[in-house]
């Protein structure tokens, strides 16, 4: 019986990870589709806010961690939301103040119920 001089090394083939999507990713994408339908200024506040934290979890991943499209896809829903929601308490404002300044609006015919208390 003779014993083999050397046993050959036989490369092994690196293992390819599928890089695992970022819970936090996913939450913002949730939530911002949610800011769309359901809960307009709440889940857009809780879209941008876990959209900034998925990025961040992404960045210092190494690569390990997946979800960037979806953490930017919730971070735009939400804002986009916040935006409009801005605007809109601005021109309900705007409407009210113009509307009850002009004289002919819903608020000027109320002085009725104000003069029997002067």
């Amino acid at each position: 019986m003779t014993i083999p001089e050397s046993n050959p090394v036989v490369p092994m083939a690196p293992v390819l990870r599928a890089k695992k999507d970022s819970g936090l990713a996913i939450a913002s994408l949730i939530c911002g589709i949610a800011a769309w339908i359901i809960f307009p200024v709440v889940a857009a506040i809780a879209a941008v806010v876990t959209g900034h934290l998925a990025k961040k979890e992404i960045r210092e991943s190494g690569g390990t961690v997946g979800g960037d499209g979806m953490a930017l896809a919730g971070l735009l829903l939400g804002y986009i939301q916040l935006g409009l929601a801005v605007i809109g308490i601005i021109l309900v404002i705007l409407g009210l103040l113009l509307f009850s300044a002009s004289g002919n609006g819903a608020f000027s015919n109320l002085t009725f119920l104000v003069s029997p208390l002067l």
